[in-house]
């Protein structure tokens, strides 16, 4: 009898154990299975720009993917990739128009747009002398569809979340492992200085996703392949916060990405190194 007992409280226990694994998502019956739970907290990754600041985040789905160009054409009907390929990650794209990508996806699984955008004002805060374009776009925060993530939710997704091994790239100390970036992403690998004419005919291009090893999290090529937009725009002060968006990760063509790198580029840029990946609110 006391076996029998003991075997029932084991039962329990990994019942209760798997319970406390289960996503506590209210939109879980309408999320594509390439996504993945991003479990709020503090940063618990060492190397991130964020550890030790007490920057707090909600939970989050991010996509597990970048964006690609099968992806995108479903939703815009055309493919502005250099490097053609349905699996591969669709890039040059701006960060207009991703945000458009993401209000279009919404719209056609029925969900509710992330985005105000308003093509005929132009954003008083973008002060850019290389923006031409410069929409209006705001975000309506009871919304459920397609989004960027921030500067922030990006980074502590790379970084693993509150499952974060502290690694230097996303999921690996081990840049080769996760990531594509201009040393191994060509006919054969570099090295010494970076140099675009070896670069480029070394035949160096974005990769299909997922082939890498993933980070803690479940998350590929977060260190390489495309870089990435974030929905923020760079710096603090409201005079610049709007005029260039931050973009994320390394790329094909350039250095790998370590979580604490940033940088940034016109929102209206774009180049065969840009992608993104999309995420949803919890």
């Amino acid at each position: 009898m006391r076996k029998l007992s003991i075997f029932l409280l084991m039962a329990v226990m990994v019942v209760v154990s798997a319970c406390s694994q289960e996503k506590p998502d209210k939109k879980s019956d309408t999320m594509p299975d390439d996504f993945v739970f991003v479990k709020g907290g503090t940063f618990m990754n060492t190397k991130s720009n964020y550890y030790g600041k007490n920057v707090s985040l909600s939970s989050f789905y991010i996509g597990k993917y970048e964006v690609t160009q099968k992806e995108w054409f479903a939703v815009m009907g055309s493919n502005p990739s250099e490097f053609k390929g349905d699996h591969l990650p669709v890039e040059t794209v701006s960060w207009y128009d991703v945000v458009e990508y993401c209000n279009k996806r919404s719209i056609k699984e029925g969900l509710t747009p992330y985005y105000n955008i308003d093509k005929n004002k132009k954003d008083p805060k973008n002060k850019s002398e290389y923006d031409d374009i410069k929409w209006t776009v705001t975000i309506n925060e009871e919304a459920n569809g397609y989004r960027l993530p921030t500067e922030a939710e990006w980074q502590y997704a790379a970084g693993g979340g509150q499952m974060s091994k502290s690694y230097t790239y996303s999921g690996s100390n081990n840049a080769d492992d996760v990531a594509w970036h201009w040393k191994n992403a060509g006919d054969k690998n570099l090295s010494g200085d970076w140099n675009w004419p070896i670069v480029e005919n070394n035949h160096n291009q974005t990769k299909s996703i997922g082939v890498k090893k993933p980070n803690e999290l479940g998350l590929y090529d977060m260190s390489g392949n495309v870089r990435e937009w974030c929905w923020n725009g760079y710096g603090d002060s409201d005079s610049n916060s709007n005029s260039t968006r931050v973009v994320k990760g390394g790329s094909w063509m350039g250095e790998v990405g370590e979580l604490s790198y940033l940088n940034n580029f016109e929102a209206n840029g774009k180049g065969p190194d840009q992608g993104f990946r999309v995420s949803r609110d919890e």
